[in-house]
């Protein structure tokens, strides 16, 4: 199953010429600058760009290629907008039937009722939609899109309209869709929280090409790459829930390259997980601490130092078993501990900074 994306589009001053191939399921972020092509991507995709030359292809199905173009009201597809563009008349019900009314029966693969379970709006259903909140305007956009059975849901920059407090509350609602649904997103953003909570693979676009392409958790942590070098530079791990310590309010889980505890109480026993380790949030020492605060220390090899933004700090990338980290230190404690490639270290985490 995937999704066979090429595309050529000429503009006055800027070109789309993309060639990629991305999972015909999860959560594809398309990532980079705004102005470097992800929206007129995601416009090529919904057939809104007639004059774009190229293939398109969903899980075999051909959309677009030399002699064929299907177009935007014929492609089965679900697009989410940064503004929710509901309808003001209806209630949050009407929204949501608006496009499940319009699929045949014999078509419809996802049901109103799993849709306000998913999202939690059962209790908004008949409520306006000019009386809920912004974060719950989306969710229903969200579930109106998926109420059309899509083959592929286009979500440009969801979030970006949003406060801080509403994107809190909204991220759990998509992660639930993600881990529930076999439907692929493929996700504009060029918020990098965003994308390391939700995303599963990533193309990272400049200047309307593709550089680089492949699993998230391998491409947020290339040293070649300016993600690694980013204000909020992070390292995803997927990992298992293997216990809980009730009397301090701590999870522990297991990956290939050991064990770390969490302060999180809300996951339950065996469930998989991701979690999210700044590269701020990393310390490193030469020999394994006796006596600390820190709960998490890590065996780690050296996999190189490179320069970073400050010129006061240097990136440090690590493995941990299979896992790569990112740590970001001073200069001076580089020097201070000698790293060289290929060095054994301990990886310090604090659990209280793991997300």
């Amino acid at each position: 199953m995937t999704i066979e994306l090429q595309f050529d589009l000429e503009r006055p001053g800027f070109r789309l010429r993309l060639d990629a191939e991305v999972p015909g399921r999860g959560v594809t972020a398309l990532f980079g600058r705004s102005g470097c092509g992800k929206t007129t991507l995601l416009r090529c995709v919904a057939g809104l760009e007639p004059s774009a030359r190229g293939r398109l292809v969903i899980n075999g199905e051909i959309w677009q290629d030399a002699t064929r173009f299907i177009p935007a009201h014929q492609r089965p597809l679900g697009y989410v907008f940064q503004e929710g563009q509901l309808f003001p008349h209806l209630s949050v019900q009407g929204n949501l039937m608006y496009g499940y009314r319009r699929i045949p029966e014999a078509q419809r693969m996802v049901q109103p009722d799993d849709v306000a379970r998913l999202l939690g709006l059962e209790t908004l259903l008949q409520r306006r939609v000019t009386e809920i909140s912004g974060g719950q305007r989306q969710r229903v956009a969200m579930g109106r899109a998926l109420l059309t059975s899509p083959r592929v849901l286009l979500m440009d920059e969801p979030l970006a309209a949003l406060d801080a407090i509403s994107k809190a509350e909204i991220l759990p609602y998509l992660e639930r869709l993600h881990d529930e649904l076999s439907i692929p997103v493929l996700y504009v953003s060029h918020a990098l929280d965003e994308v390391t909570r939700l995303a599963d693979h990533m193309l990272f676009i400049e200047g309307g090409v593709v550089r680089a392409a492949g699993a998230l958790h391998e491409l947020i942590t290339r040293g070649d790459l300016p993600l690694a070098h980013a204000e909020g530079a992070a390292a995803v791990i997927e990992a298992r829930v293997t216990g809980h310590d009730d009397r301090h309010h701590l999870t522990e889980l297991e990956f290939e390259g050991g064990s770390l505890l969490i302060s999180r109480a809300d996951l339950q026993r065996s469930s998989r997980v991701r979690v999210r380790i700044m590269a701020r949030d990393v310390a490193i020492n030469l020999t394994r601490p006796r006596d600390s605060s820190v709960l998490n220390c890590l065996q780690a090899r050296v996999l190189d130092v490179s320069d970073d933004p400050h010129p006061g700090h240097v990136l440090v990338r690590l493995a941990v078993g299979e896992a790569t980290l990112l740590s970001r230190i001073t200069r001076r404690s580089l020097e201070h501990l000698a790293l060289q490639p290929g060095g054994r270290v301990y990886a310090l985490i604090k659990s209280v900074a793991i997300t």
